[in-house]
């Protein structure tokens, strides 16, 4: 790039997302002075939150889960005020809501499945199991598994079909945007222990709370938005409008399809796609509670949906509940095919009651997670590094959660603190 980059000039980031955010984080705990580059008009990449007509909408149904070990050691989880979901979810199957009790935390609770015609005793016995071998040893143990599609491991395990297609992939098929679930073992078991071992949780001001929370500790001239990259260097970068700005170092902190033509790195996957829509209700379903509500039906568009105003009150008006209903596969589904669809899917939950609520926003996310099907690299084991001088870190770099954006900013960090040195 033909940028002299000097030990004065920052190490300059792109991307404010919470993987941008946890490197700048650590690199200025250690004193070495960061920039922030980030195109959007607010911090937080994929985790944002907008205040639409008194709601707060988070740019895709989205929750924390409070046993991630990056977010334990780097957020302060009480200074979130954090809302916990109900344990377990209500599957919609058949015209009706099952509960489906909680068998992670409480393994003997996986028994109330054969008060449903959710699962079997087997399969009761196959969670039991399944709950103690994911919470044995340490959470890198599990990435270090030999890895199968989830779909096959819960076959080859003995799990009935009827517990698959109405709970395993109703569930994870939304936590993963992957209804096939395709998704790698690796990341199943991970997930299985991170809620075994916590709560889903939703800040009371919304996940947006939760990058804010990171910036925070950084100096204010230290985050510039509405600044666009266009090419990037061990020793600087380029700005859409042509400057350089010189850099002791560079941090792509980007998702994976944003960053891969800069480093010269292939993609061969495209991204898990959703999109997330809102509606506001003068009275939330009754039904619904603090609880997930999933689609076991194998039809309709809606994956799942959340009060989420039952769960965080601040999240609507006094008098007003907050509907989120997430979509999987599709980001380009005009609002004019898709909300229709939406609404009479739930109307069939919910009944005549949904034609009252007023559709607020939709949210396609064209990249909700990468797409993390066999085969996957270890936890830890990507590298960080493109060259000496130029680092890369996001979710791609370790797995798809907020967990895996926290962990690959910290290891970005760290090795450029170690090059430094």
């Amino acid at each position: 790039m033909g940028i002299a980059g000097r030990t004065s000039d920052p190490v300059v980031i792109v991307g404010a997302g919470l993987a941008g955010l946890a490197c700048a984080r650590r690199l200025h705990a250690d004193g070495v002075p960061v920039q922030i580059l980030d195109a959007a008009e607010v911090i937080g990449g994929r985790v944002r939150t907008d205040v639409h007509e008194g709601f707060q909408l988070d740019r895709g149904f989205q929750v924390l889960l409070t046993a991630y070990p990056e977010a334990q050691a780097q957020l302060d989880l009480a200074a979130l005020r954090l809302h916990p979901f109900a344990p377990g979810a209500l599957v919609h199957t058949d015209g009706r809501f099952l509960r489906v009790a909680d068998p992670w935390r409480r393994p003997w609770e996986a028994l109330a499945i054969l008060l449903t015609p959710v699962g079997t005793l087997g399969d009761a016995l196959r969670i039991a199991s399944l709950r103690h071998r994911c919470l044995h040893g340490t959470d890198d143990a599990l990435w270090t598994q030999p890895e199968q599609r989830t779909i096959d491991l819960l076959r080859e395990e003995g799990f009935s079909t009827r517990i698959i297609e109405r709970f395993f992939r109703p569930f994870f098929g939304g936590v993963l945007f992957d209804r096939e679930l395709e998704t790698s073992s690796r990341v199943f078991h991970f997930l299985f222990r991170m809620f075994a071992l916590g709560d889903s949780a939703v800040p009371a001001a919304g996940m947006g709370a939760i990058p804010a929370q990171l910036a925070a500790a950084l100096p204010a001239d230290a985050l510039q938005l509405r600044t666009r990259v266009t090419a990037v260097a061990p020793d600087g970068v380029r700005l859409q409008d042509g400057a350089a700005l010189p850099a002791r170092a560079v941090v792509v902190a980007t998702d994976e399809q944003t960053a891969a033509p800069w480093l010269g790195w292939p993609v061969s996957r495209a991204p898990r796609v959703c999109t997330s829509l809102y509606f506001a209700a003068d009275e939330a379903p009754a039904v619904a509670r603090r609880s997930v509500l999933l689609n076991a039906d194998g039809y309709g568009p809606v994956q799942n949906v959340a009060v989420v105003s039952n769960v965080a009150p601040s999240y609507a008006p006094d008098g007003q509940a907050l509907i989120s209903a997430t979509v999987v596969g599709t980001a380009t589904t005009p609002d004019a095919e898709l909300v229709p669809a939406v609404r009479a899917q739930l109307r069939d939950w919910f009944g005549s009651a949904v034609e009252g609520w007023r559709h607020l926003r939709s949210y396609p996310i064209a990249y909700a997670q990468p797409n993390q099907a066999p085969p996957t690299l270890p936890s830890g084991t990507r590298p960080v590094h493109a060259l000496r001088g130029l680092y890369v870190c996001g979710d791609h770099v370790e797995s798809g959660s907020i967990h895996g954006a926290l962990r690959a900013g910290r290891r970005a960090a760290e090795a450029c603190l170690a090059d430094l040195r």
